[in-house]
């Protein structure tokens, strides 16, 4: 099977947005996912209406350039819009995390071609998924997937991703896989074969299971003999041959998915508080909402959840200022200070999620209200990377100035 060569879109079909219109899009859109998360995380409803009307919005094109029509917004924008979004549900958010990182790839990687293609892609709404991680091998970035030689400039895409977050809504998937030659498999430099969803060889299942962020649909994608064109694949490897934020890009929307599911634990620990808690007789006040140990534990999570908010900012801002001006330097302070926000975040997400039981009391560990959702996506999403390795990172650069290991992973 021979696959079509790429095609320009012909026609923009959503909204290009000024950051103001992106963050006030984002802000209602998250008000109606926290209105219907409960529901779909008991009933695991996974979000398609709500991840097309996050694509007809406008919000999943803010980062396509200027130069190919797109708002071209700064990461510290992106990142507010995560955060908000998954104050409203995160596993919502988390979906198109993929997609702005495939995006970003894109940007620095691939041809003038292909970027006409694949960013008309995204502004006329469609969305990029994932196949990256594999299931079963040494470690994360143990890529075993392959592209090999099928002659007449195509290769032959093989193997099986786990944790593919966004691919099973995906219009296009772009997948992590060895450029190999017939004589060495398994050994090729890395590429991103960008193959469509429903492409012949395509399988993606639905058999994600977590215990939190139950609708990311993050499944299994296999690739039996998927045919690629030399046009639909890109350069991955020499991404990390010099200064790069391509990682700290990546791990600043990652917090802000902790630091989005903090703050919507907080916001719902304070209502049930108003609302529904009752106070401990040696208080003495009659609404829980008074009790001084109450006020205070919400008062210290607040401190914490503010903490995590405002090194979110400084880290998208870092990011933003190391791409104005690439150096060695300036993409290890944007690692550095991703990391710091990435160990920040995900502390406080699992600590005020776990939290909001103490100051609720008994009622609010009941099934029925669902309110340990949040702790359980804390939990979930914050095992996506080692935060102690980011406290490494940060102390060995204390101690003796070494900077971050330039991967994809800071």
């Amino acid at each position: 099977m021979t696959t079509a060569p790429l095609l320009e879109t012909e026609a923009v079909r959503v909204p290009v947005l000024s950051a103001d219109e992106a963050i006030a899009a984002a802000t209602e859109l998250a008000a109606d996912l926290a209105a219907t998360s409960v529901d779909r995380d008991r009933d695991r409803i996974l979000p398609a209406e709500e991840l097309d009307r996050l694509s007809s919005s406008g919000l999943l094109a803010i980062t396509v350039p200027a130069e190919h029509g797109g708002a071209d917004l700064p990461t510290e924008v992106l990142v507010e819009v995560f955060r908000i979004l998954a104050s409203g549900d995160p596993s919502v958010a988390q979906v198109p995390h993929s997609h702005f990182v495939y995006v970003n790839a894109m940007r620095h990687q691939g041809t003038p071609a292909q970027q006409r293609f694949f960013f008309g892609e995204v502004l006329a709404g469609r969305r990029f998924g994932n196949a990256q991680s594999e299931v079963g091998t040494q470690h994360m970035r143990d890529i075993r997937t392959s592209l090999t030689p099928a002659g007449q400039g195509s290769w032959t895409l093989r193997g099986t991703k786990g944790y593919s977050t966004g691919a099973l809504f995906a219009d296009w998937i772009p997948v992590l896989a060895r450029k190999d030659t017939l004589a060495a498999p398994g050994t090729g430099p890395l590429h991103v074969a960008w193959v469509e969803r429903h492409a012949p060889g395509v399988r993606v299942t639905d058999d994600w299971n977590g215990m939190g962020q139950r609708t990311t649909a993050s499944g299994t994608v296999e690739l039996v003999d998927v045919d690629v064109p030399d046009d639909r694949v890109t350069p991955y490897h020499l991404t990390f041959q010099g200064p790069q934020t391509y990682g700290a890009f990546a791990q600043v929307l990652h917090a802000a998915l902790d630091v989005g599911i903090a703050r919507a634990a907080l916001r719902d620990a304070a209502e049930f508080v108003r609302t529904s808690s009752r106070p401990y007789p040696d208080a003495g006040v009659e609404r829980a909402a008074d009790d001084p140990l109450v006020v205070q534990a919400l008062g210290r999570m607040e401190v914490d959840v503010r903490a995590s908010e405002a090194l979110l900012r400084e880290a998208g801002r870092t990011v933003d200022a190391a791409d104005d001006d690439l150096t060695a330097g300036t993409a290890a302070a944007a690692s550095l200070a991703v990391a710091a926000v990435r160990a920040h975040s995900a502390e406080v997400a699992v600590d005020v999620s776990s939290r909001l039981f103490e100051v609720c009391g008994t009622r609010s560990a009941l099934d029925s209200l669902n309110l340990h959702r949040h702790w359980r996506n804390a939990r979930t999403h914050t095992l996506h990377d080692p935060a102690a390795w980011k406290v490494q990172h940060l102390g060995r650069h204390v101690v003796d100035g070494t900077p971050p290991p330039n991967h994809g992973q800071l």
